[in-house]
């Protein structure tokens, strides 16, 4: 998510570079996710081109860990330019789908697209996020929900901090 990370070998500290500083990185789900890509991605990995939805990836059972009301999806919806400038500050290239939708590249050229759908009185304001159907070359099922979460909470960020 257009950002340099290193770890260290002695004490497996992770950290990401913030502007010219140095962060702590060892969080849960950026853990997770820096750690599948390097330990378990396959070495033949590609990116296909053609997207799949999350929820085509796993079991009929992990359908109750999207939400039906996205809090975050309405503020984006109020704010729209916010949206914007924040796909546009990560490298995400607009896609012709949704309101508002970006491909944004989450690591070794792995996209994942992040959509926007208004609502209006029948239907909440929804985001969707759709991979690459090659995204378990990269990474584990499990972990594309840690890697979600590292970018949506970066989006949170931003909509509390700008408003």
């Amino acid at each position: 998510f257009d950002r340099d990370y290193r770890i260290s070998r002695l004490t497996g500290n992770m950290e990401r570079l913030e502007g010219a500083a140095w962060q702590s990185a060892n969080g849960f789900h950026e853990v997770l996710t820096l750690m599948d890509l390097l330990c378990d991605s396959r070495e033949d990995r590609f990116v296909s081109g053609k997207w799949k939805d999350m929820a085509q990836f796993g079991h009929t059972f992990h359908q109750n860990l999207l939400e039906e009301r996205d809090p975050l999806a309405e503020r984006c919806q109020e704010r729209p330019e916010v949206f914007r400038r924040w796909c546009e500050a990560l490298g995400g290239k607009p896609m012709p789908t949704g309101d508002i939708a970006y491909s944004i590249e989450v690591f070794d050229g792995l996209p994942l697209m992040i959509q926007l759908w208004f609502g209006d009185e029948d239907f909440p304001a929804r985001m969707r996020l759709l991979w690459d159907e090659n995204a378990l070359m990269y990474l584990k099922y499990e972990t594309m929900y840690f890697a979600r979460e590292v970018l949506l909470s970066r989006l949170k960020r931003e909509m509390e901090e700008s408003a």
